[in-house]
């Protein structure tokens, strides 16, 4: 690994790795690393030193995070290699279509200090970046229970995050390029755009190999890194899974991903930027015979987004695979947004939107807050879990039941609920056998409302018919949650903490 030293004409242009070909029946190639420092400064953003200052590191969040009083270190590093791009061939089989294009890219690795502390396990997040920048939707609900565990977590800036670090610091992040090798025009007569997202795919296998790569100076040298793992939100784990997957392999043929946890996997996404979409009928939207455990998440108002990837659990150790529907689960919250830029680190990427309380340009009809009730939380930390358990125990997850839908495989299809909107069937918590709220899944409204769920408060005159007094509540929240440990929806950290809540008056 080579070591940037900061100054203001700080970056010398990393050296490329070897032959990155990822085809078949090759190993995959760890890239290079270097390490850019980085001025961690959590109270006066705008004081920072401005060549010293990394977009999106959890102390420059919307909610600040002091990574150091849980023990854990942050880095950037820039990584560079070569990667294919890829399509599918004729015959449905994964082909090159452009070999050995150069990239530059960036990761953010977070790990325990010490490395006794590490677990040996590695989440690696695939950020969101619908804002063009990158966007940690995982880490707001997987991050504690990372930290708790002693995990490490590493996030793959992709294609789409490029254009809000540039703007964001056009000098620090010049290095950085995911170019398109092939000028002219797609099939289809458009012009090729001048980054190619498909170079991704190897660039997600490539940090893999890096992760797991021991060597003194890497990322996780030093640590050895036992179990990587890859989530991301939508079409990215599918595709990476169906397509990429089979064919990363490290030396001596174990994968380079040990598992994935995927939330809402709506379907396989195009593999090149001139791609057509595959059709909704194709089979490879649904996630089949990974060879390592994958475990499927949706919150109640994504299932019926992603009905057409729905499939039945499996224990064959080719097809190790649960999928997981939450009653009374959101697809966004306000832990999601807790990992989302400052303000005014947003701003400087080109793209700030709303309050920080209400992150969003317009706001819904009538104004709605993010959903406060930590469930989506909760599950996440149990299915990390489940998952690492699977993996590196053989211990199998539970089953749980799907939601109830009315109509499926129709356009008027409904997810079935009871009177307080918690879905019926699915992953059960006492959020939704014991509410204190009304549950809906979509708000009115433009931009992001319809997919923005809301809570409203149950009157107490409502609270006392159904349950006779808060120490009556009280006890069916302490039995409902007993019954989740030992399912194990819940973990008993989170157990621990709405138990203290509960005994203190205060409804989680």
């Amino acid at each position: 690994m080579t070591r940037i030293l900061s100054s203001t004409g700080w970056y010398v242009a990393a050296m490329l790795v070897a032959a990155a070909s990822c085809a078949s029946g090759q190993t995959t190639p760890v890239p290079k690393a270097t390490l850019v420092p980085i001025t961690h400064f959590v109270p006066e953003l705008s004081k920072s030193p401005p060549d010293a200052i990394a977009l999106m590191t959890a102390d420059r969040y919307l909610v600040p995070l002091d990574l150091s009083k849980s023990g854990y270190v942050e880095e950037e590093y820039f990584v560079s290699g070569t990667a294919n791009v890829y399509d599918w061939g004729a015959d449905g089989k994964l082909a090159v279509k452009t070999p050995n294009a150069p990239y530059t890219t960036r990761i953010r690795v977070r790990r325990p200090k010490d490395p006794a502390k590490f677990s040996g396990s590695v989440m690696v997040e695939l950020p969101n970046t619908a804002r063009r920048f990158d966007w940690d939707m995982m880490w707001g609900w997987l991050g504690d229970e990372i930290m708790a565990r002693g995990d490490g977590w590493v996030a793959i800036t992709p294609p789409g995050g490029l254009p809000g670090l540039k703007i964001f610091d056009a000098k620090r992040y010049a290095p950085l390029s995911y170019a398109n090798p092939t000028r002219g025009n797609c099939p289809n007569g458009q012009p090729a755009p001048d980054v190619e997202d498909g170079l991704k795919w190897d660039v997600y296998s490539q940090v893999g190999a890096l992760i797991k790569s021991n060597d003194a100076g890497q990322p996780f040298g030093g640590y050895r890194a036992q179990a990587v793992y890859m989530t991301t939100q939508g079409g990215d784990v599918v595709t990476y899974i169906n397509a990429i997957h089979p064919q990363a392999k490290l030396a001596g043929g174990k994968f380079v991903y040990d598992g994935f946890l995927s939330k809402q996997p709506n379907g396989i996404g195009r593999l090149n930027s001139c791609a057509a979409n595959l059709p909704r009928s194709d089979p490879r939207h649904q996630i089949k015979n990974a060879g390592v455990p994958v475990i499927a998440v949706l919150a109640q108002g994504e299932v019926l987004g992603a009905f057409n990837a729905r499939r039945p659990d499996s224990d064959d150790p080719n097809d190790r695979f649960r999928w997981y529907e939450v009653s009374g689960g959101s697809h966004l919250d306000k832990y999601n947004y807790y990992s989302l830029a400052s303000m005014a680190d947003a701003t400087a990427a080109g793209n700030a939107q709303g309050t920080p309380e209400f992150p969003f340009t317009a706001r819904c009809t009538p104004e709605i807050q993010l959903i406060q009730y930590p469930l989506m939380p909760a599950i996440y930390h149990a299915v990390l879990n489940q998952l690492d358990n699977w993996v590196r125990k053989g211990v199998a997850p539970p089953h749980a039941d799907r939601i109830q839908i009315k109509d499926p495989d129709t356009p008027k299809a409904t997810v079935n609920q009871d009177l307080f909107g918690g879905a019926l069937g699915g992953v059960r918590t006492f959020w939704v056998d014991d509410p204190v709220v009304n549950y809906t899944q979509n708000s009115i409204g433009p931009g992001a409302c319809a997919e923005l769920g809301h809570a409203n408060a149950l009157a107490w005159s409502r609270l006392e018919v159904q349950y006779g007094s808060y120490a009556d509540y009280a006890r069916k929240v302490r039995e409902s949650v007993d019954k989740s440990v030992k399912d194990g929806w819940i973990t008993p950290g989170d157990a621990a903490k709405i138990r203290a809540e509960v005994s203190a008056g205060i409804a989680p």
